[in-house]
């Protein structure tokens, strides 16, 4: 079976991101999950680092006892070619490659084969749920236990709370 590539920012990783590992996990032996915008945290769109988020991923992932994954950082290059260019250089090869983003799609298809749309799972994205944790109010039974877990070990909440008070 194929190796797969799934992208995303994963900001905070979320249920839906969860359900689409075990999806693509029928249809690949192994998934490289790369988490984009590697290098932003402590921002309004990108709050918590490359290595919480792999966190995050790696406690639910062992938590489920799903071991065929690896995970790679994946920065922003504000270019579409050297973007491409970088993960096929920096990342190990892929069969295919599964993104729910509109921009990674497009880009994905402009330089590349092999992109599949994740089917988005209405009512749940990472800036929702950003949003819903702000007012405190039900984020947490939209991402996996281990990930409201280690984002209430981080503090995770309160640096989102002081990140959206400095913009203001």
């Amino acid at each position: 079976m194929p190796r797969a590539l799934f992208i995303g920012r994963f900001q905070p990783f979320h249920n839906a991101h969860f359900i689409d590992v075990k999806k693509i996990l029928k249809a690949a032996d192994e998934i490289i999950i790369a988490i984009g915008s590697s290098q932003e945290k402590n921002t309004i769109e990108n709050p918590f680092s490359y290595n919480e988020r792999k966190r995050m991923i790696a406690n639910t992932l062992k938590k489920h006892k799903i071991k065929n994954y690896k995970i790679f950082p994946v920065p922003d290059l504000y270019d579409d070619v050297r973007w491409i260019s970088y993960i096929k250089k920096n990342l190990p090869k892929f069969d295919y490659a599964y993104s729910g983003n509109r921009w990674t799609l497009r880009c994905f298809k402009k330089h590349d084969s092999g992109i599949k749309k994740i089917r988005l799972i209405k009512g749940i994205s990472s800036t929702k749920i950003r949003n819903t944790m702000l007012k405190n109010k039900g984020w947490k039974k939209m991402v996996p236990s281990e990930v409201a877990d280690y984002i209430g070990k981080i503090r995770g909440v309160e640096r989102i709370e002081k990140i959206y008070d400095k913009s203001k």
